[in-house]
């Protein structure tokens, strides 16, 4: 049966999306926008990804339908001005890079702004613009581990997990969230309003292609042992203190950085998809995390591309200095810890929060 692409009513057609290739969810944001009737057109960069070939999307893969792609290399001073063209024609742009990526291609909020004083610049990262960690790599895990949510699900003899409510109940509310914003900017341009069916079911369903991406590619669901399951480079793991930190090494550079800091110069960086090797070495490395408290590791791995964060609880996410620089929490005076502020927006013309 094939998929429907787009919402029968498009509240966003007209909208000119250009989407600078990256991996997770800035396609993913791509993918939705144009599920909602924007015309998206993907920038893509020459040569192989940056992910191992058994996580890399194939050609014609879902987040990739509907969209419009060219390659550009951004070094190359033509190609980046057909880049700058394109978003000079675009109402809004999404790029997934880290911080400085863009300024430093000539393509920051700057000059993208000059060219486009309409334009809505946006930057998708798991840690920010700023704050301690803004250059350290990440990945899903890690993000959910820092904010204290993921120590909630930790039982006597149970590793901690991904959290309740969040994945249902509060992305069912961003979703929906989603769907308003979509409709608003319809009955803008078209007169007409609409009914929004915010089920949480249809959200799921619509944050699921990224799973269903690597499920194609054999990576789960398939009996076979998953990255995100059995592999020693993705997983949570418990230090001598009883404590415990998450590692989500993925991309083969940074797979070696975690090798070398682990001090496992024996092990092969390029085997790291063998499958047949996880368990040993998967019990090698908990051996290694196990022999010193969880402090010694935050000191050796925060901050840097092993893509590393501790599993925190909510009080100490509360007073991290990466969450504390981003000003994501607040303390009452009963000492209840809420969420500060949501999504931040900032002026095209200025990189300061």
């Amino acid at each position: 049966m094939q998929s429907q692409i787009s919402s029968p009513m498009s509240p966003l057609s007209g909208i000119r999306i250009v989407e600078f290739e990256g991996i997770g969810p800035g396609p993913l944001t791509g993918f939705m926008l144009m599920q909602m009737g924007a015309d998206v057109t993907v920038v893509g960069r020459p040569g192989a990804g940056a992910l191992p070939d058994e996580l890399t999307p194939k050609e014609g893969a879902l987040l990739s339908r509907g969209k419009r792609r060219v390659t550009l290399n951004l070094k190359r001073e033509e190609d980046k001005e057909h880049a700058l063209d394109l978003v000079a024609q675009s109402d809004g742009l999404i790029e997934g890079n880290r911080p400085g990526v863009m300024e430093r291609l000539g393509l920051g909020p700057d000059v993208c702004g000059k060219r486009s004083p309409r334009l809505v610049y946006g930057r998708m990262t798991g840690w920010g613009q700023d704050g301690p960690l803004a250059q350290a790599a990440g990945h899903d895990m890690n993000y959910v581990a820092l904010t204290g949510l993921m120590s909630l699900t930790e039982r006597p003899g149970h590793p901690p997990m991904l959290p309740p409510t969040v994945v249902g109940d509060a992305a069912g509310a961003l979703g929906f969230a989603f769907g308003m914003v979509s409709a608003l900017l319809g009955a803008r341009s078209t007169g007409r309003g609409c009914v929004v069916d915010g089920a949480i079911v249809d959200v799921l369903a619509m944050l699921s292609p990224l799973v269903q991406l690597i499920r194609q590619g054999g990576g789960l669901d398939g009996g076979e042992p998953s990255v995100f399951h059995d592999s020693p480079f993705y997983d949570r793991y418990q230090c001598s203190d009883r404590r415990y930190i998450t590692v989500g090494a993925i991309e083969p550079s940074f797979y070696a950085l975690l090798l070398k800091q682990l001090e496992l110069t024996d092990v092969d960086p390029a085997q790291q998809m063998n499958k047949s090797l996880w368990p040993s070495l998967k019990a090698r490395i908990a051996q290694r995390f196990a022999s010193k408290p969880s402090a010694h590791w935050n000191a050796l791995m925060e901050g840097t591309d092993s893509c590393f964060a501790p599993v925190l609880n909510m009080a100490e996410a509360a007073s991290h200095p990466h969450n504390v620089a981003r000003g994501l929490y607040s303390v009452t005076e009963q000492g209840d810890i809420e969420t500060a502020r949501g999504m931040r927006f900032l002026p095209l013309h200025c990189a300061e929060p």
